[in-house]
Order: structure tokens, then C-alpha cells, then sequence
């Protein structure tokens, strides 16, 4: 059954896209369900960092389920509703407070490009392969999904991607700048669990001030939220954690971060 699962790491939660079957592509049901998910994670103190992946070693997300748009994606009414349910499921990494991680391996398509595209980071394996095929499908993505994909890789990209539905390697996606990272397969699950644990570590009011503030950034001028920047800032210097931080720097000692 498709599904999303969250195994916990410590102060680590790894979410899943399980759709094995099918390569991990996405349900209409899977879609509703991401949002809420994350902002269960994000209320959750205990958690840090969230990652989402796919489950097994052959795909990330080998993008929507077809086989469901002839029932849930066919008239104007169902389509409205599928469209809305995939807008709020890409929103929800950039509006969770805490950092996002895409851990890619194997298949990564349409909307699990879109998926990661939203994400603050993205980390692929070398066997990682892209594709958005939307082209192929007569499908249109919206402004802010393409917003998304030329802050990340820049118009010419973006359009080579959406333009060919080609399929393109983990290191022409670095070279594209749409991934972060490429790590080897054999090293793989072992380098992002270090990757997250040192995110872990540290302040969790300034990581998400410095998440907030990115986000602010990218914005146009006339909508950025200035004054939530610098509330933000100001809590981050009446924390318990800046006292923590200053004194184990000055005692040569790794401080220990409570989140306020």
C-alpha cells in the first residue's frame, strides 16, 4: 500500500515514500498526507533535522501516480483538488522550520523533482537519475514550481530540463547545480547520517532563523517579512543556547543546544 513511513534517528526523522511497486511514485493520498506529516515533525522539539527518501535503493520518487489520473485527475473539479493537494505537499519542506534534506537514490522524476527541488538541501548517490518529463505528458507546472527550479539551477537549466524531458545523471545534476552534493553508493547512507548528525548539533533557533532568513531572501522585495528576520535574530541572542554557546567555546567544550 502506498504510504509514508518516519523512522527515527536520534534527532533525525527520515521520512519514506513507499510506493515499491511503482517505484515509489506518488499517491493522490501520499500527496495529502506530506504536509501534515511535516508539520508534526517540525512541532516535535526532540527533532532537528527531517529527511525525506525514498523506500529501498531504486527510487526517490519516480514522480505522480498515472495509473490514479483518470479517477482523481480528470475533470476540472478533480483536478483543482489533485493540483492543491500537490502545491501544499511541495510547500510543506520550504514552510517547515527545520532544515530538509532530499536523499536521493535511483529514479528521481516529475514530481519527485519537484519534491526535492522544495527541500533545503539535496544529496544524490551516483546511481541517481533525473528526469521531468511533464512535456511528455501534456501536464503544466505553475509559476511557483518553476520559481523554484530557476533559483536553484537558473533559467537555462530549468528550460533545458522542462524543454528535452531528458534524462540526465547525478553529476550533470551537480554540474546543473539542482543537487548539492554527489556521494558514492557504498558511502552513501553513511555520509548524510553524518551530514545530519553535525545539522544536529547545533543551534536549533539559529538554523531556523538562517532557514527563515533564506527564505526571505529569495523572496521579491515587497513581500520578504524583515521584521520576522529580525525578531528572529533577537531571539536567537536572548536565548539559553547563545549563553551555552559562548561559555562552552570559552571552556573548549562541545556545547549542548536545548532549542531556547
Amino acid at each position: 500500500m502506498p504510504e509514508l513511513l518516519v523512522r527515527r534517528d536520534g534527532a533525525v526523522a527520515n521520512v519514506l515514500f513507499s510506493n515499491l511497486a511503482k517505484h515509489n511514485a506518488m499517491s493522490f493520498e501520499m500527496w495529502q498526507r506530506l504536509p501534515g506529516l511535516l508539520q508534526e515533525l517540525d512541532a516535535d522539539s526532540s527533532v532537528r533535522v527531517v529527511v525525506l527518501a525514498g523506500d529501498g535503493d531504486k527510487a526517490f520518487i519516480s514522480g505522480a501516480d498515472i495509473s490514479q489520473f483518470e479517477k482523481v485527475r480528470a475533470g476540472p473539479e478533480a483536478q483543482a483538488e489533485y493540483n492543491k493537494a500537490v502545491d501544499l505537499a511541495y510547500e510543506s519542506p520550504v514552510l517547515c522550520s527545520k532544515p530538509v534534506i532530499a536523499k536521493i537514490r535511483g529514479i528521481c522524476m516529475g514530481g519527485g523533482l519537484g519534491i526535492a527541488a522544495a527541500c533545503d538541501l539535496r544529496f544524490a548517490a551516483e546511481d541517481a537519475v533525473f528526469r521531468m518529463p511533464a512535456a511528455r505528458l501534456g501536464l503544466g507546472y505553475g509559476f511557483q514550481g518553476l520559481q523554484r527550479f530557476v533559483q536553484i539551477m537558473g533559467a537555462a537549466n530549468t528550460a533545458d530540463a522542462f524543454f528535452s524531458a531528458r534524462k540526465f545523471s547525478a553529476r550533470d545534476a551537480l554540474q546543473m547545480g539542482f543537487v548539492n552534493r554527489v556521494l558514492p553508493v557504498e558511502s552513501f547512507d553513511k555520509e548524510i547520517a553524518e551530514y545530519c548528525a553535525m545539522i544536529a548539533e547545533n543551534a536549533p533557533l539559529t538554523v531556523a532563523t538562517a532557514k527563515y532568513t533564506i527564505r526571505q531572501v529569495v523572496k521579491d522585495a515587497a513581500d520578504r517579512d524583515l521584521a520576522g528576520v529580525d525578531q528572529r535574530v533577537k531571539t536567537c541572542f536572548a536565548s539559553e543556547d547563545y549563553t551555552e554557546g559562548r561559555r562552552a567555546f570559552m571552556e573548549k567544550r562541545t556545547p549542548q543546544f536545548k532549542g531556547r
